[in-house]
């Protein structure tokens, strides 16, 4: 039986990866983030590294964050951007700076726990794709906790906007849980322009364009109070992000 499990723990754990988390004004939830990333880390992939950004915060998310990882066993760091330049600026930073060969970026809520890493790394771990990113549109059975009825319909929409304006097959570009092959995936990194809540479409955008191999997957997710998007005035902000990638790509 000890023989089993130690064979079952080996064909569990993970290869190294980076993992990317960008918050502004996440005190209240930043430090238990971390804290259970690290946990998962160390039990899944000793390997791997954790790059937390702080993008702007004016809160004491840069202060709970260096607590947090004060007693970590693996590779570590906080980076600063400053003053508050966006979700996507962040992201890009944290995966500008990662050392390991895929790297992964979900957000300080959680929403897509911490179990439903295996289904974006291990596509890439064994050369299947090149980015692999989790959606809510495909089995929307995952759902556990759901968004208020306003804030779906509003990402229904722009998932419709953003098929029709960009092409791109995808029915959910905005969930924050996507993994990268970095070797490939850096040039489009340095690349994108896109700082806001937008980016996410502008990196599939580009990463179809450069004929990567991209896989939309199924996950587990939950809504969280605490969203830092505002529905009216961050939807017309994507759009105009969107619309702003189009003029660009003509």
């Amino acid at each position: 039986m000890k023989g089993a499990r130690r064979g079952e723990h080996l064909y569990n754990m993970l290869p190294a990866f980076s993992v990317v988390i960008p918050c502004f004004n996440e005190a209240a939830r930043i430090g238990e983030t971390v804290r259970a990333t690290l946990d998962y880390l160390s039990a899944k992939s000793p390997d791997a590294e954790l790059i937390v950004i702080n993008d702007g915060s004016t809160d004491a998310t840069p202060t709970i964050v260096r607590e947090a990882l004060s007693s970590a066993k693996l590779q570590t760091r906080l980076l600063e951007n400053f003053p508050n330049r966006g979700k996507g600026a962040a992201v890009r930073t944290g995966l500008l700076a990662a050392t390991k060969p895929i790297g992964l970026f979900f957000d300080a809520d959680l929403s897509t726990p911490l179990s439903e890493i295996p289904k974006v790394i291990e596509p890439i771990a064994s050369g299947d794709v090149d980015l692999a990113f989790g959606s809510r549109a495909l089995d929307r059975k995952l759902i556990g906790i759901r968004q208020p009825w306003r804030r779906e319909q509003a990402g229904r929409v722009f998932n419709l906007i953003v098929r029709l304006a960009t092409g791109l097959p995808y029915w959910d570009t905005q969930c924050g849980f996507k993994a990268f092959r970095l070797d490939v995936f850096r040039p489009i990194l340095e690349a994108a322009q896109t700082d806001g809540f937008g980016f996410d479409v502008e990196l599939l955008y580009l990463g179809r364009k450069a004929h990567l191999r991209m896989k939309e997957i199924p996950v587990r997710w939950n809504h969280y109070e605490g969203s830092k998007v505002n529905v009216a005035r961050d939807s017309v902000r994507m759009l105009r992000e969107v619309a702003a990638l189009r003029g660009r790509s003509l």
